[in-house]
């Protein structure tokens, strides 16, 4: 194993996604030479989207995963939203595996490259309310966060100026507004569903997708507006969605102090115990298999939040099987994740003389309104939203010849769907584990998941069934049906927690600032640091604790 004499960089960034990207770009234009490690293999922003605008008769297997390479996947393929075009995007599961079979049961859809989540990720682009900070604290729910919306609301300015998020102004006090570029239009069929389903149901709203999808040009970073063509997942050439590729990454490297190393798999921390601070980070070239030890004096964790937490409970002294940062019994524990797969849907009757032409990547929402304004007696705490939109579809074929190809010019009817995310609250038995006997190819330890979903989420799902199908038959949709599928943890890929931020170091592995109690020079920025979880997506928060984490720690070391 190499180790590195001297300090060559300022700080180190563990990671390359919505939160890495950020903390890279930060750093760096505040002066600092910085080092960024991702596990992930390269991908350049263009160059590396190898399926980008093709349809899928150039996509192999016509971009469906072919039953024999998922029914052998390890996992992903199966469970992970993975399609032969943005596959690359994945980790291998094969490759790089998890105790799936032990513990409870969960999905830990992991990317496989430089760029993270930002590459695969939905882009719904949410404020937390006051509300979401307070709650623990009100409901006597272990966890109280340290901050509030007040503290956390002059950094989602600066980021949503940066990144781009289109959506509609609403003055709801439950869902904040952002800085906003003008939303992706509805289309006359959710127009439609949004003056029915609100005469109906005062007090509720459908309003436009908040995406981080540009709808006006960015030329200062070389960005222009969305194409709708719905095809993010397999990367964006135009750099209309915010990704580490397309937007932080280049911000970083322009200022000549980056350097980024991919395929470096981070197995741990280095501590100094009695200076109580991180020296430097252990990592393996996944090429050559050669270990090596880099050294700086600052260090931003932003694995992802399970990749995080892994790294931290396998920073311990050599026989130990207690973190350097476990003082306080919590880390691995208030595991949390965003239950949903339930689902609601109806034909819109009339229109059909209407079609949409282009394919937006985003479509409406319907925000939370369980459990708030006074509201009592429902059965849960806390609350969910819909995701969802209205759309037509081409016919399939029919018959044979001349008939059917022009069958295939129709279109079917309006179709309105919507699907349910709700919050999981924190509790302390959710938790991760290192596996005692099993490791890696590199010799990690294997992380081990038992993370259950508990009644009050479940009851909340069951609300989220019927108040869908009651609001979309008030509305006057006709052949109205719902699913209601497997909850599994970490299936919305909204995994949170295990290194929650806190006002006590004996309850907490972070404080408010995202850094760590037992070191101050590290900080967590990524879902690890999630005290809960509230229920809209969680990726903008992530952003805006990222860059003022970011502040405070260049503050620090120049006073």
């Amino acid at each position: 194993m190499q180790t590195a004499s001297t300090n060559r960089f300022d700080a180190i960034v563990i990671g390359s996604g919505i939160s890495g990207g950020f903390a890279a770009k930060e750093l760096t234009e505040k002066g600092l030479k910085v080092l960024m490690l991702d596990r992930g293999v390269m991908v350049e922003h263009s160059e590396g989207y190898d399926y980008e605008g093709k349809p899928a008769f150039e996509v192999p297997a016509r971009n469906r995963m072919p039953e024999p390479l998922r029914d052998s996947d390890y996992f992903i393929a199966r469970h992970g939203y993975v399609a032969p075009s943005s596959r690359k995007f994945y980790n291998d599961d094969r490759l790089n595996p998890y105790a799936y079979d032990e513990g409870s049961k969960f999905y830990w859809i992991r990317p496989g490259a430089v760029g993270g989540k930002s590459l695969i990720w939905g882009r719904w682009s949410f404020r937390w309310a006051e509300e979401d900070f307070a709650a623990n604290k009100r409901e006597g729910i272990d966890g109280v966060w340290p901050i509030g919306y007040d503290d956390v609301a002059p950094w989602y300015s600066q980021v949503e100026k940066y990144i781009g998020v289109s959506g509609s102004r609403e003055n709801l006090p439950y869902l904040p507004d952002s800085e906003f570029m003008p939303p992706m239009p509805m289309n006359i069929a959710e127009k439609w569903m949004k003056e029915r389903l609100e005469a109906k149901f005062p007090g509720r709203k459908l309003i436009n997708t908040r995406l981080s999808n540009i709808t006006v040009d960015k030329p200062e970073q070389n960005r222009t507006k969305c194409q709708h063509r719905n095809q993010c997942g397999n990367g964006c050439s135009f750099g209309a969605y915010f990704s580490t590729q397309a937007v932080t990454l280049p911000a970083a490297r322009a200022t000549g102090r980056l350097t980024l190393q991919s395929d470096a798999v981070v197995t741990n921390l280095e501590y100094d115990p009695r200076a109580k601070r991180v020296t430097g980070v252990r990592y393996i070239d996944a090429k050559t298999g050669q270990a090596q030890v880099v050294n700086a004096g600052l260090v931003f964790l932003c694995a992802s939040a399970m990749g995080s937490v892994q790294i931290l409970m396998n920073s311990r002294a050599p026989g130990s099987e207690k973190s350097w940062f476990d003082n306080s019994g919590t880390l691995g524990r208030y595991v949390m994740d965003h239950i949903f797969r339930v689902g609601v849907s109806g034909d819109i009757p009339g229109m059909t003389e209407y079609i949409e032409y282009g394919r937006r990547p985003g479509g409406v929402y319907i925000p939370r309104f369980r459990n708030i304004g006074g509201e009592e007696g429902v059965g849960f705490k806390r609350g969910y939203g819909y995701q969802g939109g209205a759309s037509r579809n081409p016919m399939g074929p029919v018959g044979f010849g001349a008939e059917m190809k022009h069958g295939m010019r129709k279109y079917s009817g309006w179709n309105f769907g919507m699907g349910a995310f709700g919050e999981c609250l924190p509790y302390r038995d959710n938790h991760v584990s290192l596996h005692p006997s099993k490791v890696d190819r590199f010799g990690v330890p294997l992380m081990k998941f038992d993370v259950t979903f508990r009644e009050n989420e479940l009851k909340m799902m069951a609300d989220a069934k019927e108040q869908g199908e009651k609001m979309l038959r008030e509305a006057g949709l006709i052949n109205v049906s719902s699913y209601e599928g497997e909850h599994v943890p970490g299936d919305a890929i909204h995994e949170m927690g295990g290194a929650r931020m806190g006002a006590d170091p004996r309850a907490s592995v972070l404080n408010g600032w995202s850094q760590a109690h037992d070191a101050p020079n590290l900080y967590v920025t990524d879902g690890a640091q999630m005290a809960s979880v509230a229920c809209v997506n969680p990726s903008l928060t992530f952003m805006a604790l990222t860059v003022r984490a970011a502040d405070h720690a260049v503050k620090q070391l120049r006073t």
